[in-house]
Order: C-alpha cells, then structure tokens, then sequence
C-alpha cells in the first residue's frame, strides 16, 4: 500500500533551494564589480578603495558566487537523477532545456556574424550614414578588410585548428556510442582524447595565433579605424574561443562522472548534453573559418 507522501505523478517538484537567490545575487555583484574593475564608482567614506577603478574584489566574490551556485546547483542535479527523480518526462524536459539552450547560443553567435557582414558587405553602402562624416573611419570603409589590416593565412594555424574540432568531433562521437554500448573503457578514452583536442584548440588560438594579429592592439598604419575589422574579428572567434574553454570543462566533468561510475547505457543525458553543445561549436567554427578566415583573405588576394 502507498504511503500519503508517495509521488504520483511523472512531474518532480524540487526541493527549496538556495541556489536561485545565491546565482541571482553572484550575478548582481559580477556586473558592478565589473564596472568598478574597468571603470569605478566615485564614492566617499569607508566604500572609497572597495569602489575605486581596478578593485577587484566585488567581481572576485561575485564570480566565486556564480562558481558555487554552478557547482551546487548543477551538482543537486545529479543528487536527484541518482535518487530516480529524472523520469521519462523530466528526462525530455532536460533534452528540450538543452535544445532551447543551443537554439539561444545559435542566436547570439548570429548577431556577431551579422556585424561581420554588415561591415564586410555594406561598408560603401552605409558609410554616408552611419559614420557621419568621419573621414578615417570613412577611409576604413573604403575597403574591407581595410588597408593596413594584414589578415591570417587561413590555410595556417586556422586551418590546423579546424582539423583539431574535427577530429574532437569524431572522438566525442566515439565515446558516446562506446557508452551507449557499455564499453566504459572506450568512452573514457574517447573522452580524454576530445578534452585534449579542446585544450590543444585552446592553446593554438589564445597562445599562438592571437599574439601574431597585426590588429590585436587596435590601429595600424595610417588608417586610424583599423579596429572595425578587430572588434568584429575577436568579438567572433574570441567567444567561440571561450565557448570551447566551457565545453572542454564540461566535457571534463563528464569525463569525471564516467571514471566515479554514474553514467550508463540507459542514462548519460549528462554527457549526451555535453556532446551537442561540442557538436555546437565545431558546425559554428567552420562558419568563421570559411567567412571570417578564408573570405577576407581571398578578397585581398582577388
């Protein structure tokens, strides 16, 4: 006979949880503190040094805030998926969390494509209007990239970068049907290989690329604008960059919840959700690698 506390029903309701409130308010002091760390607050009495430019402590707590409530939160996650809370209908409802999700990242890389192509299609267009007059910036836009902006050899570190995703694509692959066939030992290694992949993506990209951009620091030459091809180029290749980083330590995280033994055949959604954003991001840098690296330098060259 079932007791009067007894679920019955496919729905979980959660338990009361400190974790909204926690991220809300990490959330609060990561904004201020990053207007005190790149601007300021002039204030006066005890406040003065904690609001002054380039105090790092709001944001410091602010982002060890928003570290806890991701590490609790995500963590009574997998407390309740263990516990047999994650039926068949909260299991579709994390699938269609995860969708939404990545159709909201699809949605937001496309704004930085379309300030790309805004600049790269419409310079001549648009230049009466929207510069106003502004002679340098005018002379910029004569032309995209514009003079003075030496440009990546695609075929170089990019290209040796985009068979890195590739290849991390096809090895993520692997794991994932290795753990839908219970063969642990063939997704741990396939897991392993794609956090290297990742990490060696990083490196090459932040550590070797990025330090040869001519435009890295702003303007060149006797163009005084080059920067409108920077700002549109890191803006777009550099939160790619940052979206590797998050995959990469989410697919570490699975990789340590494989070795601790809580995924199985029957249910790694953990990890399934780990897969698609990584799938994400490979189809999203082949895109910047045809029209952000390959484009620009062939219009220079034609």
């Amino acid at each position: 006979m079932a007791s009067h506390g007894d679920v019955k029903h496919d729905y979980h309701l959660v338990d009361p949880s400190p974790w909204p409130f926690v991220g809300s308010l990490s959330l609060f002091l990561l904004a201020v503190g990053a207007v005190v760390l790149m601007k300021g607050i002039e204030v006066q009495g005890p406040l003065k040094g904690l609001l002054a430019h380039g105090s790092p402590a709001i944001f410091g707590v602010g982002a060890i805030g928003i570290l806890a409530t991701m590490a609790g939160w995500w963590g009574d996650v997998i407390k309740e998926g263990q516990k047999g809370h994650h039926t068949p209908v909260v299991d579709i409802h994390l699938r269609y969390g995860m969708i939404l999700f990545i159709a909201s990242e699809v949605m937001f890389f496309v704004a930085w494509f379309w300030a790309y192509f805004e600049l790269a299609i419409f310079h001549g267009v648009r230049a009466d209007w929207i510069i106003q007059g502004d002679a340098d910036v005018m002379k910029a836009w004569a032309h995209w990239p514009p003079p003075n902006v030496e440009t990546f050899d695609p075929f170089h570190l990019p290209l040796m970068n985009t068979l890195i995703l590739l290849l991390s694509g096809t090895t993520v692959t692997w794991a994932h049907h290795a753990l839908q066939k219970g063969d642990r030992n063939g997704a741990m290694w396939g897991l392993i290989l794609t956090v290297a992949l990742g990490s060696l993506f990083t490196f090459i990209q932040f550590g070797m690329e990025y330090p040869e951009a001519g435009f890295m620091y702003g303007n060149q030459g006797d163009v005084t604008t080059a920067n409108l091809y920077g700002s549109t180029f890191f803006m777009a290749t550099g939160f790619h960059g940052a979206h590797v980083i998050i995959g990469t330590i989410f697919l570490t995280v699975c990789l340590i919840r494989l070795l601790a033994g809580q995924f199985t055949p029957q249910k790694h959604f953990g990890f399934e959700a780990a897969a698609w954003y990584w799938h994400f991001v490979d189809v999203v840098w082949l895109f910047l690698f045809a029209f952000v690296y390959v484009t620009p330098k062939l219009a220079m060259e034609g």
